[in-house]
């Protein structure tokens, strides 16, 4: 048949729905969306061999192929071993696809699909979402699709895999199609197994800080807004180190000071450098620049989300405890960015998240939500205002600054609000005997955390922030670097 599209057996589930964009226009949303069971309504009226519509949709049970011939015998064999393999992976989920289906189809397509986009992009701080009540049962059914995605499409890729026990080694180059460029923007990005393998990356890393030359004869952009001592240090060693070029543009060195877009900033590095990392403020710079660049876009910081920092927070908790799963993190304080990326990096660990700040300064309600519904094993996430609690039985107690950059107007009076979380001796001995305490700096003794605590024994906060060199290496090999 000609013009028929064969998706790759070793294909992304997202660059598959993407090909359905040609027939049936919400389906660009839908790839969009990355859902995998918003591609599973749309799937039920395509072909699962050529894309093309079908004669009759069928009801919602074992999916047809269109039995058309093919016109070359090996890519007849590669299409139809594809669509074996798709209804393998669907016959465990097929249960619970199907009352989520049946739920979803009456719902004008269009409606469900931007309700996904807006829940997702109000945990990214775009447009937040402001559901009319009439429209709650489709935020329900989009939360419900979301909580189902998150469980099954690790699972989809390890079955894709050969249903071998998941290698850390390879999870980093089997989880995404290669020709799909990668972003790094709050950490949504990865699945659990991915973000295991990449935790064990980065000790291998810093084990042997120079066994990778995964850059090399490539550049990164890193630009930054904001004056900086960790981040900018570490990414600038760490892609050294790696074998590549940093190029490091500080704040006023590029024309988006001068008003050019983001738009075409990115378009135009995408053909300098081969990654562009970004620390700056508002968290729609960061979303701007990976709508447009072709080339991967890290969020170094942004007011909204750290995850860098946080894969550093989380390789520090496997340095000390052996593993991730069924630890408990405790933070307190400012409901910020540290504390969103926590949640959503935190939870996909497996490790139990208690945030406790004042009611004034909570995080953003979208986050726990999201968060909670990508956990993965044990992992959980609890909010409270009361430091005690979140502490009790904690295997590390976090925290960061009172004041961060852009809150200098209301010093005063966050002060007053986060006095009762300062992280000191008190609030340590709830936590278990061997905690660690945990503070991503600059840190002021005295404030928000004790200078005993800070400099004490049971600190951790230096390994720490040596690990972010480590993580973030193993974060551009991901990204970056080829299969």
């Amino acid at each position: 048949m000609i013009g028929c599209t064969i998706p790759r057996a070793s294909a992304s589930r997202k660059s598959r729905i993407a090909l359905l964009a040609r027939s049936e226009p919400a389906a660009a949303a839908a790839a969009r969306a990355g859902s995998v069971l918003v591609a599973a309504v749309w799937r039920a009226r395509f072909c699962a061999v050529c894309w093309r519509p079908r004669a009759s949709p069928p009801r919602f049970a074992a999916r047809r192929r269109c039995g058309v011939p093919l016109p070359f015998e090996p890519e007849r064999e590669e299409a139809l071993a594809f669509a074996e393999r798709e209804e393998e992976l669907a016959f465990a989920e097929r249960e619970e696809e199907l009352a989520l289906a049946e739920r979803a189809v009456p719902l004008a397509p269009e409606r469900l699909v931007r309700a996904l986009l807006d829940l997702r992009a109000g945990a990214r701080f775009l447009p937040p979402l402001a559901p009319d009540p009439r429209e709650e049962p489709l935020l329900e059914v989009a939360i419900q699709i979301s909580s189902f995605d998150a469980r099954w499409q690790p699972i989809a890729r390890r079955a894709q895999d050969g249903d071998r026990a998941p290698n850390p080694r390879r999870a980093l180059a089997i989880a995404y199609d290669p020709e799909v460029t990668r972003h790094f923007l709050t950490g949504e990005e990865l699945e659990d197994d991915e973000l295991g393998g990449l935790i064990e990356r980065s000790l291998e890393l810093k084990r042997d800080r120079h066994a990778s030359r995964a850059l090399a004869g490539r550049s990164v952009a890193l630009i930054f807004d904001r004056p900086s001592t960790r981040t900018r240090i570490s990414f600038e060693v760490g892609v050294h180190e790696l074998d590549g070029h940093p190029i490091v543009l500080r704040e006023g060195e590029l024309q988006l000071s001068r008003g050019e877009s983001a738009r075409d900033t990115a378009l135009v590095l995408s053909r300098y450098v081969d990654a562009i990392g970004v620390r700056t403020g508002p968290h729609a710079l960061v979303e701007e620049l990976a709508e447009a660049a072709s080339v991967p876009v890290v969020n170094m910081l942004t007011r909204d989300h750290h995850p860098c920092q946080v894969l550093a927070d989380l390789l520090t908790l496997r340095e000390r405890f052996g593993e991730l799963r069924g630890l408990k993190l405790a933070y307190v304080g400012d409901g910020n960015n540290v504390a969103h990326s926590l949640m959503v990096l935190g939870a996909a660990a497996g490790v139990h998240v208690a945030v406790a700040t004042p009611p004034e300064l909570a995080p953003h309600p979208l986050v726990p939500q999201v968060a909670g519904a990508a956990a993965a094993g044990e992992g959980a996430i609890s909010l409270t205002t009361d430091p005690a609690a979140a502490a009790a039985d904690a295997h590390a107690v976090y925290t960061d600054v009172w004041v961060s950059m852009g809150d200098e107007e209301g010093a005063a009076e966050r002060r007053a609000l986060l006095e009762p979380y300062r992280l000191d001796e008190i609030l340590l001995e709830r936590a278990r005997p061997d905690a660690i305490v945990l503070h991503c700096l600059p840190a002021h003794p005295g404030e928000e955390i004790s200078r005993g605590l800070l400099y004490g024994e049971r600190s951790a906060v230096w390994d720490q922030a040596e690990n972010r060199l480590h993580a973030q290496k193993a974060l551009l090999e991901l990204l970056v670097a080829a299969p």
